[in-house]
């Protein structure tokens, strides 16, 4: 007998406040890693109609001119009009930003004279997910999703739909048949729009033009298309709901699908566990799966502030893996090495990366140093 189930996950553009405060903590964050790699940042956004607020704690050698920053990030956003309830020239921009806490410091850096190890910069656990859903290795409905909002932001700056505005959301409902993706059963798109524009001319152009072109294939008679459902949507981004840094993990990750260690990533500088952790645990999950030693698996690692080791690791490859678990974490053990410094070091952490990780999600974006499966043949050896 066939087994169905639906799974859903969410997007949102660049254009949304959280995601815009992500975006400018990860722009501070590049700026310092320019030109101080070893710089200290944790560096949080608030952001509401007319005014921007950027608070936590940075140490470094060089100069970070945080105003331009924000302003720079909202103009290649797109809020360029006062009408949109905030724009790039005319906002608010408050700093509070204070130096890094000299014993949390002392914890991360290797002690002088000695050979004393780097210790983690937090404690926390973080996974990292991978599947055989899609080429990425990563769950099919979170893919789809952040294609919709990508999808919304390139229509409307190169005006395929330039009665767009930036805010916008999506949502993809995957019905399974057998574990294994089948169709897209629901879609829900959010697309913020200039007035006087008919929900009807919306609900077109956005399937035509957005939906059509990034789930196709997926598509049949019985899919069910929610578009703009309130009626109307003039009135968004910061204007229209308040914006904070970290309050996308789910939409940052993988869409629900798998566990989170609840850390966000954006504006933490990599010896933050909460993100270079998440970005080791994705390495070594993708490399599992690619090395086809499972179809499906979760990486769990585990930090203590200031020691040099995981605490933990564990992987979950959900009953298809092809060898037994502590086989496979063994492996895992010899082929990465799982330190904070190792991470650092084997994925080239300390450089000006993040901007582009903070809107369309950190994972399945071949970009990225952990989306490499340098690691394969390593892993097939040593099992």
């Amino acid at each position: 007998m066939t087994e169905k189930h639906f799974f859903t996950s969410e997007s949102v553009t660049e254009g949304h406040p959280d995601k815009i405060c992500d975006q400018i903590s990860d722009a501070i964050l590049d700026a310092v890693l320019a030109d101080d790699p070893n710089g200290a940042c944790c560096c949080e956004v608030f952001i509401t109609t007319g005014l921007v607020v950027v608070g936590g704690e940075i140490t470094t050698k060089t100069y970070v001119d945080i105003p331009s920053i924000v302003r720079g990030t909202l103009k290649n956003i797109g809020y360029t009009n006062p009408e949109y309830g905030i724009d790039y020239k005319s906002c608010g921009v408050m700093v509070a930003v204070d130096e890094q806490s000299a014993e949390i410091s002392q914890g991360e850096k290797e002690a002088e004279g000695t050979h004393a190890a780097q210790g983690a910069g937090d404690q926390g656990m973080m996974f990292g997910y991978a599947n055989k859903e899609t080429p990425q290795l990563m769950p099919l409905p979170i893919m789809l999703a952040h294609g919709l909002t990508k999808q919304l932001s390139v229509a409307r700056k190169n005006g395929d739909i330039d009665y767009l505005r930036p805010d916008g959301k999506s949502q993809v409902t995957i019905e399974y048949e057998d574990g294994k993706p089948k169709r897209v059963d629901a879609v829900v798109v959010a697309a913020q729009h200039h007035p006087g524009i008919t929900a009807d001319q919306i609900r077109k152009d956005i399937i035509e033009k957005i939906i059509t072109p990034v789930c196709g294939e997926y598509l049949d008679e019985n899919t069910k298309y929610y578009v703009n459902e309130t009626g109307v949507f003039i009135i968004g981004g910061p204007h229209g709901d308040t914006g904070l840094t970290g309050r996308k993990i789910i939409v940052d990750t993988y869409g629900g699908k798998g566990r989170h260690g609840g850390g966000a990533f954006s504006g933490k500088v990599p010896n933050k566990q909460d993100r270079s952790g998440a970005y080791m645990a994705r390495y070594v999950a993708k490399n599992i799966v690619a090395a086809d030693l499972a179809d499906e698996c979760e990486v769990q690692l585990s930090y203590a502030i200031g020691f040099p080791e995981p605490v933990s690791v564990l992987v979950d490859t959900f009953g298809t893996g092809k060898v037994d678990r502590a086989t496979l974490e063994a492996a895992v053990r010899k082929v990465f090495d799982l330190s904070p410094a190792g991470i650092i070091n084997e994925l080239d952490l300390k450089r000006p990366i993040y901007k582009a990780t903070a809107a369309y999600g950190h994972f399945g974006r071949d970009e990225f140093p952990w989306e490499s499966i340098s690691k394969v043949d390593e892993l097939k050896e040593a099992v």
